[in-house]
């Protein structure tokens, strides 16, 4: 089982649970969240990324915990301490992030370390779409239009500010995303995929130079957002930082065009987000030309940039297939299936969107 009351129960578990309630319930005790008895089940995306729980005490008060897949654990990923830590220093500079109300470190609580953040009443959009945005073409495109709005308050943030330097890097960090992301898909592939690896020398091969460094989120979508019930049409948070770092701002706009679905065109070949297909909801061009306008920064080359995003996403989901493979994901992440399928044609999209053969 995910989740178990004692810690007692943990032990008789065939693998380690990912939640020990009474363990759990202690921790928020210490920390003044909330009171009385507790009930926690997963939300977010399936699929093998930092594991996101509501938490619902007897008292009323709800939080989410956010924990790493079981160990064992690729090198620097799934680290919610630093993912933790780069949100606890954007939300004082006024970015839309969730509320953090305690880290836990010690990874002898749950085997892994973990952190606590209020829980926002909202939608998080995927596959539907919340009213009015189901029945107002106006609405979708404004929606839209702040997605674009809230990623260039991102890259606004000022990366001296305290908190936000702990996170900046020497050399070029193009360059370092291509080195590091051919290193993980050494350790993460389960099958020979040679466009893979033609994708990432090319990538390696004509490396930009770097616009001056910005905070880059790492997986902008809109659906890592989450818009309220009374506000549907403007990103009350921006959810899902592992990726974070301080970086080349254009890494965020490929990755948003390339993984984004426009009315009228193909899915995008990550799956992720389909209802943006739905007219009223901006194209590709126009989420690119808003943010230029909006950022004051030149984009080009955008395409080496969407190639790097649809490449990165192909070892990471290499990397989720290979768990699902193991049977180390939860029982409700049988979407990872997908990837046998979906990471050949992220590397086919890739390959073809920077002529890599």
């Amino acid at each position: 089982m995910d989740i178990v009351e004692r810690r007692t129960d943990a032990r008789e578990a065939a693998r380690p649970p990912l939640l020990i309630l009474e363990t759990v319930r202690s921790f928020l005790d210490e920390h003044g969240l909330g009171s009385g008895a507790l009930h926690a089940h997963r939300i977010g995306e399936g699929g093998g990324s930092n594991f996101s729980f509501l938490l619902e005490r007897e008292d009323g008060t709800r939080y989410v915990l956010r924990r790493p897949p079981r160990p064992p654990l690729p090198p620097s990923a799934h680290d919610v301490v630093r993912e933790s830590r780069l949100q606890l220093a954007l939300a004082p500079l006024g970015i839309r992030v969730p509320n953090i109300r305690a880290v836990c470190e010690d990874d002898s609580l749950l085997g892994v370390p973990f952190y606590v953040m209020d829980y926002i009443e909202g939608d998080v959009i995927t596959t539907a779409l919340p009213p009015p945005l189901d029945q107002d073409p106006g609405a979708r495109r404004r929606l839209a239009d702040d997605l674009v709005d809230t990623l260039a308050e991102i890259h606004a943030a000022d990366v001296t500010a305290p908190g936000l330097a702990a996170f900046l890097r020497p050399g070029n960090y193009n360059e370092r995303q291509v080195r590091r992301f051919a290193q993980l898909w050494e350790l993460n592939q389960t099958r020979d995929l040679p466009k893979v690896v033609s994708v990432g020398n090319w990538l390696a091969a004509n490396v930009p130079e770097q616009l001056p460094a910005t905070v880059v989120h790492g997986d902008y979508r809109l659906g890592n957002m989450i818009v309220t019930h009374e506000q549907p049409e403007r990103v009350a948070a921006v959810l899902d930082w592992e990726m974070g770092a301080i970086g080349d701002p254009r890494a965020d706009v490929g990755y948003l065009v390339a993984t984004y679905s426009e009315p009228g065109g193909r899915e995008n070949p990550l799956g992720t987000s389909p209802v943006t297909a739905t007219a009223g909801f901006a194209t590709r061009s126009e989420l690119v030309a808003r943010y230029a306008s909006r950022s004051g920064r030149e984009v080009e080359p955008l395409a080496w940039f969407e190639g790097l995003a649809l490449w990165k996403a192909a070892v990471f989901c290499e990397a989720i297939y290979g768990r699902y493979m193991r049977g180390e994901l939860t029982a409700d992440d049988g979407r990872a299936s997908r990837f046998e399928t979906g990471v050949p044609l992220l590397a086919e999209t890739a390959a073809e969107l920077v002529g890599a053969y």
